[in-house]
């Protein structure tokens, strides 16, 4: 794996490279470094080597910090990471929420099983032939298809996803905004799904956790589509009841859904 560390739009895994984007090149921040680090050892598990391009100081900075970090507790996340400032409202992630975005026909398969499961539980079949798949277009390896994956909870790349695995391309802003269908969202408090036993901090995303998450164990809220409404309610357990909202899509876009979504969850 190449780890290439500059100005880019935004922090990014894609065909072996992690692209990190800092927030404020070409300065870095211990909570920066310590994520470059979290790669490099998820990705050292899997027997893959990394090698850093970046400037010289950023690779003294990065040295630097090593020397310490094994005698310091981890770094708490920020309140809001501006690696990424795409979305209009917030220009940064808003760390206190995560959640796990979903089309309606694999959320009533959560829903009924009780659990957010990986792609190789979830869809019963190896990893090494989700893997091989064409909609794997980022080529990630084999053992990325083990885990549940999460973004940040004002995020948009999860519906994003869902209209590209739709629409077999990847979506353009028509898709996005008048075509623009949301999934169902799973939502988490970041520092309670952190402490998960199967948790992993690899770098790339706020965190993701292998095999199997039960939902009644550590779901913070459900967000569905009103219009999906009749469909799913009789897939909802007792135990989930109170924790299932609907939403309308009354939004011009993707982006003022997924601020729509975060508000309201905030809240909860």
């Amino acid at each position: 794996m190449i780890i290439k560390i500059g100005n880019f739009d935004c922090t990014e895994c894609w065909d072996g490279v992690f692209y990190k984007k800092l927030s404020a090149y070409p300065n870095i921040t211990d909570w920066e470094i310590q994520t470059i680090l979290d790669f490099i050892a998820y990705e050292e598990k899997y027997g893959r080597n990394c090698e850093i391009e970046a400037d010289n100081k950023i690779i003294n900075f990065i040295e630097e910090f090593k020397k310490t970090s094994a005698e310091k507790p981890r770094i708490g996340v920020p309140n809001k990471i501006t690696e990424c400032t795409a979305c209009p409202t917030y220009k940064g992630c808003m760390t206190d929420f995560v959640c796990h975005t979903s089309p309606i026909e694999n959320a009533i398969k959560i829903l009924d099983c009780g659990s957010l499961l990986s792609p190789v539980k979830a869809r019963k079949i190896s990893a090494k032939e989700l893997a091989a798949e064409s909609r794997n277009a980022a080529h990630d390896p084999e053992d990325y298809f083990e885990y549940i994956m999460f973004a940040w909870g004002n995020c948009q790349a999860g519906d994003r996803l869902v209209m590209e695995r739709k629409l077999k391309r990847f979506p353009d802003e028509k898709d996005l905004s008048v075509d623009f269908t949301p999934g169902v969202r799973f939502f988490f408090k970041y520092d309670e799904i952190i402490k998960h036993p199967n948790a992993v901090f690899e770098g790339v995303l706020p965190l993701k956790i292998k095999d199997e998450v039960v939902l009644k164990d550590w779901i913070h809220s459900i967000i569905i589509p009103i219009k999906e409404k009749n469909i799913v309610k009789k897939h909802i357990s007792d135990v989930l009841k109170d924790k299932v909202h609907y939403l309308e899509n009354d939004c011009k876009d993707i982006w003022e859904w997924s601020e729509k979504v975060y508000e309201y969850i905030k809240r909860i």
